[in-house]
């Protein structure tokens, strides 16, 4: 059920996307009375969002629901500068036609989210504002506002001067800030909301939109999530958990979410579906073997909103298949190795990451030697074990790597 307008910052709180707020009580006044406008920018870094963009995409997706319009913008001239925020040293430079692909791809990720808002619901690029910016007029009209001292001080570029802040590393802050203003402009943007690494960044808009135009506008960021192991959510030995099918596959996505650990179970709900808070703490009343409905809830539902609900299916059926619960085992994802590779000797160091079960061969190493890999029913134990034809079955064999992820392997 959708929520009320007047409740949607209760809920927010509630299911725990709340970190900073700029001003509480006048933001909560605010989305209480009329449909607000609010943005939050993805910077076209990669060809595909991550796990960790969910939390935003799912805080723009409940704002939509409950009547606000939301604007996504795509950073096509922010990514051209990189956001020295969480990074030790300075961001690999891409060109515009790899930031134009990467836009491209993430669009539909993004716009899946926002689907609620229906054609209120605006993506933009910021390349189309900031590119035919003059360098003078710019300084003159908008660095003038920007205190040197102030922006040192400001935790991103504190941290990162110990490293070394490159000069157009430490203009991304006013990029970012005019973005906000020339969304207050065109469409009376009173909101912006991110990762808390953001909160500067976004201040830094809500003081420049007070000081061109003497108008109050709000922050709000959300909580970096990491797992109750202390890892970063959606990092996992075969390399990061992707939005994008061609990056990581459903069937691996569903699995993330159907084995996260029992401490992360309830969080994740509440952050990660629409699935009503009443319901979910029944969960929470669920312990040991009995908790896997509720990790079963959650791979479902995040599942079916990335990906949709037929593939959501498909990864129930294809997990009780690879893990002995019956279901189609044809839908468990396949690498296929040439009959001559295996013939000469293939070294299961190199398979495990060539089928995408080790984001590089130092990791398949390190996961064969804590003992998680297992072909057929083979334990491997050494790193220098290699595949032998008699290994692999005509309708294929599984390769483990640790509890979560698994392929089956044919000779194609």
């Amino acid at each position: 059920m959708p929520v009320p307008m007047s409740d949607i910052f209760h809920t927010l709180r509630e299911r725990g996307f709340v970190q900073q707020v700029s001003d509480e009580s006048g933001l909560d006044a605010l989305l209480r009375k009329a449909p607000v406008c609010y943005y939050c920018g993805f910077d076209p870094t990669a060809s595909s969002l991550h796990v960790g963009s969910l939390i935003p995409l799912m805080a723009l997706a409940h704002l939509a629901h409950a009547g606000h319009r939301p604007i996504a913008v795509l950073g096509g001239g922010t990514a051209m500068v990189g956001d020295p925020s969480g990074k030790t040293e300075l961001r690999q430079m891409l060109t515009v036609e790899t930031i134009k692909e990467n836009r491209d791809q993430i669009e539909p990720q993004v716009r899946r989210f926002l689907g609620a808002a229906g054609e209120h619901a605006l993506v933009l690029d910021n390349a189309e504002w900031l590119a035919p910016l003059k360098l003078l007029d710019f300084l003159r009209d908008i660095g003038r506002h920007f205190s040197v001292n102030r922006m040192l001080a400001a935790e991103a570029y504190r941290l990162r001067l110990e490293k070394g802040l490159s000069f157009i590393e430490f203009n991304y802050q006013l990029l970012q800030a005019y973005d906000y203003l020339v969304l207050f402009r065109r469409y009376g943007c009173m909101l912006q909301v991110g990762g808390d690494d953001q909160w500067g960044n976004i201040l830094a808009g809500t003081d420049l939109v007070r000081r061109v135009h003497q108008a109050e506008t709000y922050a709000l960021t959300f909580p970096l999530i990491t797992t109750a192991s202390g890892a970063k959510m959606g990092k996992t030995v075969a390399g990061v958990v992707w939005l994008s099918a061609q990056r990581t596959s459903p069937f691996d996505f569903y699995q993330y979410f159907v084995n996260v650990d029992d401490r992360d179970v309830i969080r994740f709900l509440k952050l990660l579906t629409f699935i009503p808070l009443d319901e979910i703490q029944r969960f929470a009343a669920l312990e040991g073997a009995e908790l896997s409905a509720a990790k079963q809830a959650l791979a479902a539902a995040v599942t079916e909103l990335v990906h949709g609900k037929e593939e959501a299916e498909k990864g129930q059926r294809a997990a009780r298949a690879a893990f002995g619960g019956g279901g189609d085992g044809d839908l468990v994802p396949t690498y296929s190795i040439a009959l001559a590779a295996v013939a000469d000797g293939l070294k299961i160091v190199d398979l495990l990451h060539a089928a995408g079960l080790a984001a590089s061969k130092s990791a398949a190493r390190r996961l064969i030697e804590q003992g998680g890999v297992r072909l057929g029913e083979r334990k491997v134990t050494s790193v220098d074990d290699v595949i032998r034809p008699d290994e692999i079955a005509a309708e294929g064999t599984l390769l483990h790597a640790g509890k979560k992820h698994l392929r089956r392997i044919v000779v194609g």
